[in-house]
């Protein structure tokens, strides 16, 4: 039996032998799960049809054992609503009486996702959940039989076809929706790719700085990674052929390069799909929030660019509606095509049907449209704001770079380490993100720096977080440096 606070009860029909009776046993096992805490205060409990049909005894079973507890203060009934677990409780749960006296507190993944600064987080706060439970709620209705028994591992062929739709419009992307293939974001394309293309040991070029999760995926998956160094123009393409000229794969962030922010130049996305043709290596462009530039209308996609079929297409959901989505995809050249679809055929990775179609609908009916548009004003106004505060308030220790696209700004740090400061940012509440956590190698004599995410921070609270940026600034230069290890005693020479 679910409870509102993630407990199960377990109330399986008392054994026969027991010389008590049905409603005795029955009220036992929910008193004991309420004394324990596995049914917490305030959570909703079955009805008694409901628990009588779980249980496995009758109706008036249930309807003896709820009365008792009843009365006894354990449940209380509100009308139409429903029973529920008395809230506060008439005594202490025997799991409250048996905890520490002063136990710290841990704050759930949900709040601490919306810290201010943290990067890879949209707005979720003006996402249409109404508009989003409502088509969620159609397909959860509509299911059939046949849905429930086993669905295309590519994915849902309704959805596939409103994402080639999509990308033929806003990222001039044109491909067939055979081509499409729905993954569990962007990590599960990875190991798509990873599992359907790759062979340990296989080289491939990735960005430094770079995405340092899909990197730590990619090593994961046995692939070599080398670091190819990125500029004002991104991927600086020569330097790859120099370090890996036979690398299979090169992982890529064009429109918005993570986490400088520069867009790939035209000359360099020529010379990087001439080489890719040259060598038959993969070209995986992540474009992951290429709706969002600030400037001037979004770039095309370099899979617009690819007449050789060079590159696999990689995008998600995660920052254009919320990132519990989970939901991303691929658009597949023919000649991965194959190999993809048995990886996906064993693996299964793409979400749950209902939440596919909903998807479908949030794009074919225009509400994602309405909702990037409405995103791109939201978020002129709070990089504007966060802009200013940090003109304002920042550290003269921090100098910011704009960019043109994405959800987070750079800032530039001297005099203090950016991994210090990240780490005294979080004890005052803030997530930024050090920049050195994302390069693979650290040049000496580069500076450090911070990432700030502004997609999730009102406009109203830039101020009081860059004033929290500066504090968590001055607290990492006024740190003591690090000790320098001791050198290791000398040997005694040998006889």
């Amino acid at each position: 039996m679910p409870s509102p606070r993630g407990a199960r009860l377990h109330p399986s029909k008392p054994r026969q032998r027991s010389a008590r009776p049905l409603h005795a046993r029955l009220y036992d096992r929910i008193r004991q799960a309420i004394l324990t805490g596995a049914l917490a205060p305030g959570a909703r409990v079955p009805s008694a049809r409901a628990m009588a049909i779980e249980a496995g005894v009758s109706r008036g079973t249930v309807d003896v054992a709820y009365a008792r507890l009843s009365v006894e203060g354990f449940l209380v009934t509100r009308g139409a609503a429903g029973t529920f677990v008395t809230s506060p409780l008439p005594i202490p749960s025997r799991r409250a009486a048996a905890a520490p006296p002063e136990q710290p507190r841990v704050e759930p993944r949900a709040r601490a996702a919306l810290r201010p600064f943290q990067i890879g987080v949209p707005a979720v706060d003006a996402f249409p959940v109404a508009t989003w439970s409502r088509l969620l709620g159609r397909h959860a209705r509509r299911a059939r039989a046949g849905d429930l028994a086993r669905s295309d591992p590519c994915g849902d062929g309704a959805l596939r076809e409103a994402i080639a739709a999509h990308l033929a419009v806003s990222r001039g992307v044109v491909a067939r929706a055979e081509q499409v293939m729905i993954t569990g974001g962007y990590h599960g394309a990875l190991g798509l790719i990873a599992r359907a293309l790759a062979r340990p040991g296989d080289r491939a070029w990735f960005e430094d700085p770079g995405y340092a999760r899909g990197r730590a995926a990619l090593e994961l998956a046995g692939l070599r990674l080398a670091a190819v160094p990125v500029d004002a123009e991104g991927l600086d393409v020569a330097r790859g052929v120099a370090l890996a000229p036979r690398a299979r794969f090169v992982f890529v962030t064009p429109s918005h390069q993570m986490p400088l922010g520069m867009a790939l130049s035209l000359p360099r996305r020529l010379a990087l799909l001439a080489w890719a043709r040259g060598a038959g290596a993969w070209v995986v462009e992540d474009d992951y929030d290429g709706e969002f530039q600030h400037a001037s209308a979004p770039l095309p996609a370099l899979k617009s660019l690819d007449d050789g079929d060079r590159v696999i297409y990689a995008g998600t959901f995660s920052k254009s509606m919320f990132p519990a989505l989970r939901l991303g995809f691929l658009v597949v050249p023919d000649g991965a095509r194959d190999a993809l679809a048995r990886a996906a055929d064993l693996l299964h990775p793409a979400p749950p049907l209902a939440a596919q179609r909903a998807v479908a609908d949030f794009l074919a009916e225009g509400h994602f449209a309405r909702h990037v548009r409405r995103m791109r004003a939201l978020y002129a106004e709070r990089r504007g704001a966060l802009a200013r505060a940090l003109e304002e308030l920042a550290s003269p220790h921090l100098g910011v770079e704009l960019g043109t696209g994405g959800l987070h700004l750079v800032a530039r740090l001297t005099g203090a380490r950016d991994g210090e400061v990240v780490e005294h940012a979080g004890r005052l509440g803030l997530a930024p993100a050090a920049l050195s956590s994302f390069r693979i190698r650290a040049p000496a004599g580069r500076p450090g720096g911070l990432l700030l995410g502004f997609a999730a921070l009102p406009a109203s609270r830039a101020r009081k977080a860059v004033s929290r940026l500066a504090q968590a600034i001055e607290q990492a230069r006024e740190a003591p440096p690090p000790c320098a290890p001791e050198p290791p005693p000398a040997r005694a020479a040998r006889r």
